[in-house]
């Protein structure tokens, strides 16, 4: 392993030279400067993380929380936490994976530790138990210590009540409000939400909480009814959910379908009752755009840009680290894409 007084010699220059174009904290000339970067390149110098560590009481590590729960996508989740990896890097940061579901305590144990600058957290409750470790309002124990100003945080999601906090979403309610438009102007009346697993709507999962709010809202100054039923997912949860919506509403022409696991088994039974998509049913669905080109049949859909969302929280992130960042929510805008699942109302018989 190349050390540091290595680079010194091959560059011409003292080892704390290299130490201070390192860490920044001393003017170095620009030809100076160059010629140590040149001998690191060369010799393929890495600083030794713990010593590096210790001198600037910087890890260079952001903790991503992302609790893997059974009744989430994980292929969406696993998406966003690849674009957070390399955008952080390109930073200059290692991502720590937190799989758990040990709230508030995982909060405390990255924070006590110091194993990491700031931290980005996913799966946001509209009520998480984790937002006053968050904002810094913990008790200032020894034990419990505050987060807050002190490691630098921004969620994947949003809560109830933003105050103290930095997060970047997909404007979710926007989402509901866009998909319900589209089907009541194509003169649907009656429309169906497939909804996510019912845990995710007991734990007041933000996403979904704010389409169903924006997709009602939208129907209550368009007209149309909206049932919203939850579905585990997979073929048999589907047939039980439709079954259960075409008795309760056997008029139903329109589908808004919010979990991926629902799409193709929701398409097939469809097939199976003779209802044509979209000639008797339009079926529009929130998925990534791989879910929707690839289904049985392409799906009207909005897409989930977990790239966009993971780029943007550790770019909001590093600003905090670097001093420039403020408390601010992004929400990024639903683009509803038009494919082959969606069309005219079919005429009453």
């Amino acid at each position: 392993m190349v050390t540091l007084a290595e680079v010194a010699q091959h560059a011409g220059v003292s080892a704390s030279t290299v130490s201070y174009v390192l860490s920044g904290k001393r003017s170095i000339s620009a030809t100076t400067r160059q010629r140590v970067e040149q001998s690191i390149r060369e010799l393929g110098y890495h600083p030794n993380a713990g010593a590096r560590a210790l001198a600037s009481s910087r890890s260079n590590i952001i903790a991503l929380m992302i609790p893997l729960r059974t009744d989430m996508y994980v292929p969406v989740m696993m998406e966003i936490a690849i674009a957070v990896a390399t955008t952080a890097r390109t930073h200059g940061y290692d991502v720590l994976l937190l799989t758990g579901e040990e709230g508030p305590d995982a909060v405390r144990r990255v924070t006590g530790s110091g194993l990491a600058d700031g931290m980005i957290v996913m799966d946001i409750e509209l009520d998480d138990e984790r937002l006053p470790l968050l904002r810094g309002g913990g008790a200032p124990d020894r034990a419990q210590p505050r987060v807050g100003q002190d490691q630098p945080s921004v969620l994947i999601g949003l809560p109830a009540d933003t105050t103290g906090l930095t997060c970047v979403d997909l404007d979710f309610t926007a989402t509901g409000a866009l998909c319900l438009e589209h089907l009541a102007t194509l003169g649907h009346r009656d429309i169906a939400v497939v909804g996510e697993a019912p845990a995710v709507y007991e734990r007041h999962t933000g996403f979904a909480e704010r389409t169903l709010d924006g997709l009602r809202a939208r129907a209550r100054e368009l007209g149309p009814r909206v049932l919203h039923r939850p579905c585990e997912g997979g073929y048999d949860a589907m047939a039980v959910t439709l079954a259960r919506i075409l008795d309760e509403r056997p008029g139903t022409t329109g589908f808004v379908v919010q979990n991926e696991s629902a799409v193709e088994p929701l398409l097939a039974l469809l097939r199976q009752r003779g209802r044509a998509v979209p000639e008797d049913v339009s079926v529009v669905a929130i998925c990534p755009d791989q879910v929707a080109t690839q289904a049985s049949v392409r799906l009207t859909s909005v897409a989930i840009p977990a790239q966009e969302m993971g780029r943007h929280a550790v770019e909001l992130l590093v600003a905090k680290l670097e001093g420039r960042g403020r408390d601010e929510v992004v929400l990024l805008p639903p683009e509803l894409t038009v494919r082959a699942s969606s069309g005219p109302a079919p005429a009453a018989s």
